[in-house]
């Protein structure tokens, strides 16, 4: 089997968030793949809310374009917001995973339902909407925000995991679930720890994408480029969005 590289995009600017996924993803991969862990110069530090989203959209495209001409065969958005996921998946040559949408296929695999611990009450709401999105709202018994922002979970406090930790009990002893999804990318470390304590599944969409994105490069299965997702049309775009398109 050839030995095939991806990258690992993270939406927003924080090196340190980047950093904790790529050790995350790199232990999944195992030798199997080689792993590129990338997060755009410019843009916000934490994506929160749909603004954020919007931001983080052009950095995001502007990686898809960067890594293929690297030779990147495939991507993850590593946000559990899954921003911009439909026109990477446009843009790019090779099959592109969403963080939140991997961790919910692979979450349905396991259990009838799971519950997701996420980071602020305003990401519950964008968390519903991709439940709608993907198919999945049946599935979901409960969302629950820590009530601390993204950032926290790589302050060095400890408290943002010490929150997760409380919340994921409180959804495997209440929801009546067999699985817990862990609503951040930021939270990716915590998934093994939390799955052997727990004792049931606690998927982190991290790993849930690498391995998603692995099958599919193994299938020789990329984007349909048939229809909606086919190749966007150069209009003759001016400004940074004319990067995307070079």
């Amino acid at each position: 089997m050839p030995r095939h590289r991806i990258q690992l995009i993270n939406p927003n600017t924080s090196q340190a968030m980047t950093d904790t996924m790529a050790i995350t993803a790199r232990h999944i991969a195992g030798d199997r793949l080689d792993i590129d862990a990338v997060c755009p110069h410019q843009g916000v530090p934490s994506i929160e809310g749909h603004f954020d989203e919007a931001v983080a959209t052009l950095g995001i495209l502007q990686q898809i374009r960067a890594g293929e001409a690297r030779g990147v065969q495939g991507h993850i958005i590593a946000c559990f917001g899954d921003p911009g996921l439909l026109a990477a998946r446009e843009l790019a040559k090779g099959p592109v995973i969403g963080i939140a949408e991997a961790a919910m296929h692979v979450a349905t695999l396991v259990a009838t339902r799971f519950s997701i611990v996420t980071t602020l009450p305003r990401t519950v709401i964008i968390a519903r909407h991709l439940l709608h999105r993907y198919g999945f709202y049946e599935q979901c018994a409960a969302i629950h925000a820590i009530d601390l922002p993204v950032l926290s979970l790589e302050d060095g406090s400890g408290t943002a995991q010490q929150k997760v930790r409380d919340y994921c009990l409180k959804a495997k002893q209440e929801d009546n679930v067999g699985a817990i999804i862990l609503g951040c990318g930021g939270m990716a470390d915590l998934a093994a720890e939390l799955s052997e304590t727990l004792e049931i599944p606690v998927i982190d969409g991290v790993s849930a994408a690498v391995t998603l994105l692995e099958s599919l490069l193994n299938l020789g299965i990329t984007t349909s480029k048939w229809g909606d997702l086919d190749f966007p049309r150069n209009k003759g775009i001016s400004g940074p969005f004319a990067e995307c398109l070079a």
